[in-house]
């Protein structure tokens, strides 16, 4: 049988935290975790074999031959401090089990307490009655009350009760019922865009991440991208309700085109009289 999860290398901190992540809303999760595991040049270090906890429900096929079953892909890095603060050990997975997804979670933390794991973080997007040219807010949640009262240090709205779907949250109740400590941080994005990236919620949430953290890193390039973003979700926007005008409403006047049939049938009117 093979192992389930395969080391390239295994460091040995002193104490270390976890940043886990899945795709979700906005795949606010991933940009966020993605992003700061490249700044910091965090090295992989090994991953999971997906055979425990994914089962394929279908194939690819190419030039009518069919290929492979293919399995989404969850990776180890580790970034070390250079400070001699706490390490960074990060997960980063492709895809959500299905059915599994307790068994994953329980999974990570074995891995976690084997790395001295002393927090987990998570990220995940906060469905919000706001317009996408306002300025995201960041909410939080922790998994005992000493973290919140660490938590109001920042500039983090604690809204009291909420539900947070898939691993970025389930991960975190797994680690409230094994006592582990654990944070998640959600950014705000508007109702009517879950559908779609949401980089500038993810460069709110990064912000004050990186204040939790105690860690500096360049923003410039995720700033870039939330701008990009801003200005297409805006010419999305303009498209939407052009579209929406020609469909749903109808001019109070008439077109040019029946003026002009209208001038022909006055003039016939005329050389009849």
């Amino acid at each position: 049988m093979k192992k389930i999860v395969n080391f390239r290398k295994e460091p040995r901190p002193k104490a270390c935290d976890l940043v886990a992540a899945w795709p979700g809303i906005g795949n606010l999760a991933l940009i966020v975790t993605r992003y700061l595991r490249e700044k910091l040049g965090a090295e992989e270090i090994g991953e999971i074999e997906p055979f425990t906890f994914f089962d394929p429900i279908g194939v690819m096929v190419k030039d009518n031959i069919v290929e492979e079953p293919q399995f989404p892909e969850g990776k180890f890095y580790y970034w070390h401090n250079p400070t001699g603060k706490k390490d960074i050990l990060f997960f980063i997975s492709d895809e959500q089990p299905t059915f599994k997804g307790y068994d994953l979670a329980n999974f990570i933390l074995d891995i976690a307490k084997k790395f001295k794991v002393q927090r987990i973080y998570t990220f995940a997007a906060a469905i919000a009655k706001i317009h996408h040219t306002e300025l995201p807010k960041v909410w939080g949640v922790a998994t005992d009350s000493s973290l919140i009262n660490f938590l109001k240090k920042f500039e983090i709205v604690l809204r009291g009760k909420l539900q947070i779907a898939g691993l970025n949250g389930l991960l975190l109740g797994v680690a409230r019922e094994r006592g582990m400590e654990g944070i998640c941080l959600l950014g705000e994005v508007p109702s009517y865009t879950t559908r779609i990236p949401n980089p500038k919620a993810a460069l709110a949430v990064m912000k004050v991440l990186l204040k939790v953290l105690e860690i500096e890193i360049d923003l410039n390039d995720l700033a870039k991208i939330a701008e990009e973003s801003d200005q297409q979700m805006k010419r999305l926007a303009a498209q939407a309700m052009g579209e929406y005008i020609d469909r749903y409403t109808r001019p109070i006047w008439p077109a040019p085109e029946d003026e002009e049939e209208f001038e022909e049938e006055e003039d016939e009117e005329d050389e009849e009289d």
